[in-house]
């Protein structure tokens, strides 16, 4: 079977941010942005990850627990990795938001414009910096994989490049009732360079609990075409 990128769980107000204005290291989503992660934080799987008091079973639970199943390595921003900006640091002490033992479990690369070295964590998670673009970043991703799928975590700016160029495979959002106003908005100019959308289908749509669930896949025919 072939691999495939995949966005999955991301999530988006209703006026579809991703993420709010003014993020920084307090605030890493934004103003007001937090609340678009409740829908994980209230789930009993995140709750038995980090010793917090969440019993949300159903399908919010089912997504949270099933994340990275089929997943052999993920490509995320260098926004998304920490609030860290420009050439790093000399003792390059940032490694991340999650603490010793990343959630991810396999190989991680992070697109930056400044060279770094790996970054080997607990559990498995190790942190590849690429000065190359996405390009660069989804082929050693899928060499990293083993065969399994590559995730797309995000942020927001790092999905629309992937959208923008025709590489999405999978995509399941989660679009929660709340309002941003502004910020980072997920489908803002998501056409690629001839002006064209990249076609996807629908799967499922499933009511969790206060969020919905939308899953699509690339459109027959779509495979492997760029805009």
């Amino acid at each position: 079977m072939d691999q495939l990128l995949r966005i999955d769980g991301f999530t988006v107000s209703l006026d579809g941010y991703g993420a709010g204005p003014d993020q920084s290291m307090d605030d890493p989503l934004g103003n007001g942005a937090e609340r678009l992660h409740d829908w994980i934080v209230n789930t009993r799987t995140f709750a038995g990850r980090t010793g917090m008091d969440g019993r949300g079973e159903g399908i919010d639970d089912l997504f949270v627990r099933t994340q990275f199943d089929g997943i052999g390595a993920s490509i995320m921003g260098r926004n998304m990795f920490g609030p860290v900006r420009g050439p790093w640091a000399a003792d390059e002490t940032w490694n991340g938001w999650w603490g010793e033992d990343p959630p991810y479990h396999h190989p991680v690369f992070v697109l930056t414009n400044h060279p770094r070295d790996p970054v080997e964590m607990e559990g498995g998670t190790t942190f590849h910096f690429v000065t190359g673009g996405i390009h660069e970043a989804r082929q050693r991703a899928l060499d990293a994989a083993d065969g399994g799928d590559v995730w797309i975590g995000g942020g927001v700016n790092t999905v629309r490049q992937y959208l923008r160029a025709g590489l999405i495979d999978r995509i399941h959002l989660v679009v929660v009732p709340i309002l941003l106003g502004s910020g980072e908005r997920l489908l803002d100019n998501i056409t690629g360079p001839n002006g064209r959308l990249p076609g996807f289908e629908p799967i499922d749509v499933s009511a969790g609990n206060n969020v919905a669930h939308i899953q699509l896949a690339k459109a027959e025919g779509e495979a492997g075409k760029l805009p």
